[in-house]
């Protein structure tokens, strides 16, 4: 499975950016997804899953009532929408799958395969 994350770009805060995550090579469906994020000079962190079946999600406590991870099979692409932007969300944010389970707390196991950055500005 390849993963082509793209839809980032420059918000103002309180502005709104989708993310999506689109798979070739193999269907989404029997995989979790995460979208992660590394801002400047911080470490990697995990910003939200979501179970093969689309019906557990997981987000950071800092973004929980903003983003939202959801999943469509038919285009075989996972979405993040990313509401009510803080300067704070600026990064670079990469979706991953292969080898790992969303569960109540965030991300269990090592995801296999990575899609390359797509970046987002926050700022005004």
């Amino acid at each position: 499975v390849q993963l082509q994350a793209f839809g980032g770009g420059w918000a103002q805060p309180g502005g709104s950016l989708r993310l999506s995550c689109a798979a070739s090579g193999g269907p989404l469906d029997y995989h979790a997804v995460g979208w992660f994020r590394q801002a400047p000079g911080k470490e990697r962190e995990v910003v939200s899953c979501i179970n093969s079946r689309g019906d557990r999600t997981y987000y950071k406590e800092s973004v929980k009532g903003r983003f939202a991870i959801s999943r469509d099979s038919a285009k075989n692409t996972v979405y993040l929408e990313m509401n009510s932007l803080k300067p704070e969300d600026t990064a670079d944010y990469y979706c991953a799958t292969h080898r790992i389970l969303c569960v109540s707390d965030g991300i269990r196991g090592t995801p296999g395969f990575w899609g390359q950055g797509t970046q987002v500005t926050v700022s005004s």
